[in-house]
C-alpha cells in the first residue's frame, strides 16, 4: 500500500467534501478547512513522480486558485454568490482530481499485474 497516495487521496476527498459542505451551509470555518486540506493535498502532490502527476498537480493548483480567492472574498464581505461560485470551481477541479487518481491507480495496477 502506498501511504503517500492514501494521504493525497484523503486530503483531496476531505477538501472536496468540505467544499460541498461550505456551498450547502456557507460556514466560513468550513471554507477555511477546505483551503487547508486542499493546500496539504497540493503539497503532497509536489514531489510525486507517478504517471499522471503533472495533471494531478495542475488540478490541485486550479482548486487552490479558486479556494484562496473565495476565502479572501468571503472575509472582505463580498457577495456570497461569488464566493460560492468560486467554491463550485474548486469542486469541479477536485472531482477531476479524484477521477485522475482513480485512472492512475487502475493504470498502475494494470502495469503491476502484467509483471
Amino acid at each position: 500500500m502506498d501511504w503517500g497516495k492514501v494521504g493525497t487521496f484523503f486530503c483531496v476527498m476531505m477538501s472536496l467534501t468540505t467544499i460541498v459542505g461550505f456551498v450547502y451551509d456557507g460556514d466560513p470555518y468550513t471554507l477555511m478547512a477546505a483551503v487547508t486540506f486542499n493546500m496539504i493535498a497540493t503539497l503532497l502532490k509536489l514531489g510525486s513522480k507517478r504517471t499522471l502527476s503533472a495533471e494531478l498537480l495542475a488540478t490541485s493548483f486550479v482548486a487552490d486558485l479558486h479556494l484562496v480567492p473565495a476565502l479572501i472574498f468571503f472575509e472582505m464581505d463580498m457577495r456570497l454568490s461569488l464566493v460560492k461560485a468560486m467554491a463550485w470551481g474548486a469542486v469541479v477541479a477536485n472531482i477531476v482530481s479524484v477521477v485522475l487518481l482513480i485512472i492512475e491507480t487502475v493504470l498502475e495496477t494494470r502495469d503491476e499485474s502484467w509483471l
